[in-house]
C-alpha cells in the first residue's frame, strides 16, 4: 500500500517517537513512499537495556508467531529511526522476521534537530562512535534472544551509513549474513572510525553482499572495486569473504531503495529488495 501525497507530507511532522514522520534533512517526501500496515504484526517502539542505559529500538514481528523467529537487525540512514525504517521493519516481519531497528543515534542527539546533512554527519554521525554502536547491536542482539528471537539465525541490513555498519556487523561471530545498501568502504580513520570495510575483508566472520548504484556521487565505482579487490584477496583464506558479493546498478543514484525520496529508483530497489531476501534464505538466516 502507498501513501497519498499528502500522507506523505503529513509524515513530515517533528518525530516524537521512533518510527513516526520522516526527517528534515532528508528529500521531500514522494508519492512513491511505501506504507505497510500493521494487519497480522506487533510493532512499534521497545527499550533495550544495556546496563543502566536504554536504547530505543523500533521492532516489528508477526502477531501470532510460533516458535523462535528469525532475527534481522535493520540499521538506518543518517536520519536514524524514521518512518521509512520502520516501515522496513514491517516487511521483514510480514515475511516471519523479528525486525529490529535500533536508534544508534540516540546518545548523540536527535538528527530531526538538524536541517541538512552536513549538520546530522558533523553533530550526530561523527560523535557515535563505530565500537558503540556494534556494543549496541550485540545488545539488541541479547535482547532479542531473551524475546522470541533465534540467535543462530540473525542478519544485518542497512542503508547508507547503515550499510557500512552492515559490513562492520559481519565481523561479529552472531551475525550469520549481512546485506549493506550503498555503505561507504573507504574514508578518514578518525578515533571513532578507526576502520572501514576495505580494511575488514579479512575479518569478516559473515558473507555480506552489497548492493551499490553506478552513479552513485557519493560512492565512487573506484572505491566498490576496491572493496571487490580486498574480498577477494581475503579469500583464500577467509569463506565469508570468499562468499560475499559485490551488486551495481548502472546508471543508478544512491539511496535507490529509499522509496520517500526522490532517488528512489523501482527497478534496482525491487530488485535488490529480491536479492536481499534471497541472500538471506541462501545463508541459513530465513
Amino acid at each position: 500500500m502507498k501513501t497519498s501525497v499528502a500522507g506523505a507530507t503529513a509524515l513530515r511532522g517533528a518525530v516524537t517517537t521512533l518510527g513516526v514522520g520522516f526527517v528534515a534533512a532528508s528529500d521531500p517526501v514522494m508519492a512513491a513512499a511505501v506504507e505497510t500496515n500493521f494487519k497480522g504484526l506487533k510493532a512499534g517502539e521497545q527499550m533495550i537495556p544495556i546496563g543502566n542505559f536504554q536504547l530505543p529500538a523500533y521492532v516489528s514481528r508477526p502477531e501470532n508467531a510460533k516458535g523462535n523467529l528469525p532475527i534481522i537487525i535493520v540499521v538506518s540512514e543518517i536520519f536514524g529511526v524514521h518512518e521509512y525504517i520502520a516501515d522496513v521493519t514491517r516487511r521483514f516481519a510480514k515475511l516471519g522476521y523479528l525486525a529490529i531497528a535500533p536508534e544508534f543515534f540516540t546518545r548523540a542527539g536527535d538528527p530531526n534537530t538538524y536541517g541538512t546533512i552536513a549538520e546530522i554527519q558533523a553533530n550526530i554521525v561523527a560523535k557515535t562512535p563505530d565500537a558503540q554502536v556494534l556494543n549496541d547491536l550485540q545488545a539488541a542482539l541479547v535482547w532479542a534472544g531473551k524475546n522470541g528471537g533465534d540467535l543462530k539465525r540473525v542478519g544485518v541490513t542497512g542503508f547508507c551509513w547503515g550499510g557500512r555498519i552492515t559490513w562492520l556487523s559481519a565481523t561479529l561471530p552472531q551475525v550469520k549474513a549481512g546485506v549493506a545498501w550503498y555503505g561507504r568502504v573507504i574514508g578518514e580513520k578518525t578515533e571513532n572510525s578507526p576502520r572501514h570495510p576495505v580494511d575488514l575483508a579479512a575479518d569478516l566472520k559473515a558473507p555480506v553482499i552489497g548492493l551499490y548504484g553506478g552513479a552513485d556521487t557519493g560512492i565512487s565505482l573506484e572505491s566498490v572495486e576496491q572493496m571487490r579487490a580486498a574480498l577477494a584477496q581475503a579469500a583464500p583464506k577467509n569463506p565469508a569473504a570468499k562468499a560475499s558479493l559485490i551488486e551495481v546498478y548502472p546508471d543508478t543514484p544512491h539511496a535507490f531503495h529509499a522509496d520517500y525520496r526522490a532517488t528512489y529508483r523501482e527497478g534496482p530497489a525491487k530488485d535488490g529488495w529480491e536479492k536481499c531476501l534471497a541472500w538471506f534464505k541462501k545463508m541459513g538466516v530465513a
